[in-house]
């Protein structure tokens, strides 16, 4: 008789180890996604003297109206709004975004009717882009505490004259604090493929060695700086810009302190991208973090997924370019569209307190 109170205590001892057990597997995370959009050509109606923005006017290529401009603030607040919503309750926390005109077109985007709820901030500076686009950087106030933000330009030259200089997009950065924790976050977009990749690639090895300036001196000051390093690169992952110069690596086992994980290396290895030319995809649109955001921490924030978004109103659904981003704009004008880019996100997370 003894024998067998003493198995039921030790049993019943057992059970309440194991629900303890269990329950303290049981935490709940807040979850933030970062995001990045190549909006296509976000232009104003109006013609600026110091560049190239003819074609987006009344009278331009496009037959470019208030009525047009409108409808493609529109279209970006739903991809935007919606980006992420199958996983996390709210839009992102911070998305960046390129070919962008000025400031204006960005205050006008954050106060659509599907975008206005969230009070999204901007940072935003001009280019020297000769077509007069930009990066930007929007963030929502009740997740994202901004601390300053500077820009770097990029010094290129034409091959062919090298005393000619090659004006494209500056490199923004942006630091603040997510959850109480200090975080970076760099947009760029590199220098097209215009003449073709191999030609134009130098223009990219120069960005690429830029950016890698610009994540070496935030890692001096703190080596466990957590970056994201966001982007139209113009490049995909197994370039030599992202993957030697930058050495960002596809798997995280490889990635050495002070290094970057880029987790859409993988996604492009399974043949998928977020634009189309000829019949073959690209991945130039990704999101790189730094190693102190792989390495699994509930306590800090700690990367969780990487995602292209793609759903089916954001797709040609017929024609030459089925199953292409519905871009907005085509031979004939303005199309309806979207973008000739899908988006891409991440999902940061951080347990609760």
């Amino acid at each position: 008789m003894l024998q067998k109170s003493l198995n039921l205590l030790i049993l019943s001892i057992s059970i309440l180890a194991y629900q303890l057990a269990e329950a303290q597997e049981k935490r709940d995370y807040n979850a933030y996604s970062i995001g990045f959009y190549n909006v296509e050509n976000l232009f104003d109606i109006y013609d600026s003297p110091d560049t190239f923005d003819e074609d987006f006017t009344p009278t331009g290529k496009y037959r470019w109206t208030e009525k047009l401009y409108q409808k493609k603030l529109e279209n970006l607040a739903l991809v935007i709004s919606s980006m992420g919503r199958e996983e996390l309750p709210s839009p992102p926390a911070i998305v960046g975004l390129c070919e962008i005109e000025n400031l204006q077109v960005l205050e006008d985007l954050v106060k659509m009717p599907l975008l206005a709820p969230y009070n999204y901030q901007i940072v935003h500076s001009d280019s020297p882009d000769e077509r007069g686009i930009d990066v930007a950087l929007l963030y929502r106030a009740n997740a994202f505490k901004l601390k300053d933000w500077n820009k770097y330009v990029l010094m290129i030259y034409e091959a062919k004259n090298t005393s000619k200089r090659d004006f494209t997009r500056d490199q923004l950065v942006v630091s603040g604090s997510i959850d109480s924790e200090d975080i970076h976050f760099i947009v760029n977009h590199w220098p097209s493929r215009s003449g073709g990749e191999k030609l134009s690639s130098y223009k990219r090895t120069e960005a690429a060695r830029l950016n890698k300036y610009i994540i070496d001196s935030l890692q001096r000051q703190d080596p466990y700086a957590m970056i994201v390093n966001m982007g139209d690169f113009n490049d995909d992952p197994a370039n030599a810009s992202l993957n030697k110069i930058l050495g960002a690596r596809a798997k995280k086992e490889q990635v050495d302190f002070g290094g970057l994980y880029n987790p859409f290396a993988a996604i492009a290895s399974e043949g998928t991208g977020t634009s189309a030319y000829r019949d073959q995809w690209n991945l130039f649109d990704q999101i790189l973090v730094s190693k102190s955001l792989i390495e699994k921490s509930p306590e800090k924030l700690t990367f969780f997924r990487a995602y292209i978004f793609n759903p089916p109103f954001l797709i040609t659904s017929k024609g030459t370019y089925k199953n292409y981003p519905f871009r907005s704009f085509g031979q004939s004008g303005f199309t309806g569209g979207f973008s000739d880019h899908f988006p891409v996100y991440i999902i940061l997370t951080k347990e609760a307190d």
